[in-house]
């Protein structure tokens, strides 16, 4: 008997290797047509911003040439996914559709709405984990409930077994009789009228290929030192695999077995430090997810609820500013322009920019929020939440928000020779390491000498942070008496 077709619908899951939807419509027999669908209306608030778009078209271009590579391709739509799904049925006689999941609440609000209409159809419908090492609705507390403290929900964690990836033998996929109609890769407008992406284009190599081997870099190099340099943004000690997580070009559960395989093979590992350090940094992926699934008000709304009576102030000129680099304080512009290049930031610097928006000038998190989103490749709805939540003191587990970060004392301490601040802000380069990270606080004749006027070749700081810091106190002490 002949199979029909079988709609392989890929979403944040653009790889071949370890996709248990692909694995099943593999088990299953029978044509396989991997498609994906533009749905921005479909992504309610939070369609991709600009750069993660960036990321998209190359992650999508990457995708097809690994299909094509086995004798399929990957059909693009765009428009109501579940409107795209059914035409692609009718087109294909296609008798089921297999995806994988989403932990994002808008995600799983419109699967459940898109797998009950297919259903009604009398299509087969089949959805798969595989975002996360655990998926959000089987974690839970002794009482039954959502962690919402780390430690305990990484514990927890830890205690389950983490299941091995699944290795897909590389063959040819079954094709259908004819493909159905497909849109081109740019005629899904991805990429930016007016070109700004050369810095992204230097620093990434987005797709499946670009995972594995950025994966392999690290695992052979900086996992050795990641406990130490992880907080040193001079220095290549991060992975710098978010991006490619976020769009599922490498699976969790890969980058686990690989850390893992590492550990045992490699003699120059301290015993377990490096390795749990970076597998903590998995587990608070995990703990994202595990959050924006139970708590999906999340993205917009605070989860301790007092904070929705915080005295926040609106400060345009203030934003702007932040946004562009230009606050006067060297580490926060170092990393505000590293993510305008790179559409990426590195996380100890990505906690400092977040300090200084909501605590140095009170302006909501949600801002921030909103602008990380629109210029990270590695915009992530859960993580992204998580983080910006964690710092202003107002999330799970956050840190509390009397903790104010000393913008000059982070720079001395995780830039101690200046190194991060001069490739970013090149105009303070020539000043020494004393110096590097409060320009107003060095001597006139060091400044001519260097070159540096400030108010003119850099900015004098827009607040002064020993005030700043007072009036945020102030302003929480403010939040405690009005929500009482």
């Amino acid at each position: 008997m002949k199979l029909s077709p079988v709609i392989l619908w890929f979403r944040h899951d653009l790889r071949l290797q370890d996709n248990p939807a692909l694995s099943a419509a593999v088990a299953r027999g029978g044509p396989i047509i991997p498609v994906f669908i533009l749905d921005r209306a479909g992504e309610g608030s939070w369609p991709p911003g600009a750069a993660a778009c960036w990321w998209l078209h190359h992650s999508l271009a990457s995708l097809d040439g690994g299909l094509r590579a086995h004798k399929s391709r990957l059909v693009l739509m765009r428009g109501d996914r579940l409107d795209a799904l059914r035409t692609l049925v009718r087109e294909t006689a296609a008798g089921a559709v297999y995806w994988n999941r989403r932990p994002e609440p808008v995600a799983t609000a419109h699967d459940q709405r898109v797998a009950a209409n297919l259903a009604a159809d009398g299509i087969e419908v089949k959805t798969f984990g595989g975002a996360l090492l655990f998926e959000p609705q089987a974690v839970a507390n002794q009482a039954g409930h959502p962690f919402r403290v780390f430690t305990p929900f990484w514990r927890h964690c830890r205690a389950l077994p983490v299941e091995a990836p699944k290795r897909w033998r590389a063959r040819d996929l079954p094709a259908p009789a004819r493909w159905p109609r497909s849109l081109t890769l740019d005629g899904l407008k991805l990429l930016p009228a007016v070109r700004w992406d050369a810095g992204l284009t230097r620093t990434w190599q987005p797709g499946e290929k670009g995972a594995q081997a950025r994966l392999r870099r690290f695992t052979a190099g900086e996992l050795d030192t990641y406990a130490e340099g992880r907080n040193r943004p001079d220095r290549e000690g991060t992975s710098r695999l978010s991006p490619h997580l976020h769009f599922g070009e490498i699976s969790p559960r890969q980058v686990w077995a690989a850390v893992r395989r590492q550990e045992k093979k490699s003699p120059s590992l301290p015993p377990g430090r490096a390795v749990q350090a970076f597998l903590g940094e998995i587990g608070w992926r995990e703990f994202a997810g595990h959050l924006i699934h139970h708590f999906p008000a999340t993205p917009r709304e605070p989860l301790r609820a007092e904070f929705t009576w915080f005295p926040w102030r609106k400060n345009a000129a203030a934003l702007r500013a932040w946004q562009r680099g230009c606050t006067g304080f060297p580490i926060v512009d170092a990393g505000m322009r590293q993510l305008r290049h790179t559409g990426w930031m590195h996380n100890r610097v990505r906690m400092i920019v977040a300090s200084f928006l909501v605590k140095d000038l009170l302006i909501p998190w949600q801002e921030g929020a909103k602008w990380f989103w629109d210029t990270l490749v590695d915009a992530d709805l859960a993580n992204n939440t998580l983080g910006w939540q964690w710092t202003t003191g107002c999330g799970a587990d956050a840190a509390p928000y009397f903790r104010v970060f000393n913008p000059v004392l982070q720079g001395k301490k995780f830039d101690p020779d200046g190194a991060y601040v001069r490739r970013w802000v090149p105009e303070l380069a020539p000043l020494r390491a004393n110096f590097i990270h409060a320009p107003w606080e060095t001597p006139p004749e060091v400044l001519a000498r260097a070159g540096v006027e400030l108010g003119t070749t850099y900015p004098r700081p827009i607040v002064d942070h020993r005030l700043a810091r007072a009036e945020a106190l102030a302003a929480y002490e403010q939040m405690k008496q009005l929500c009482g």
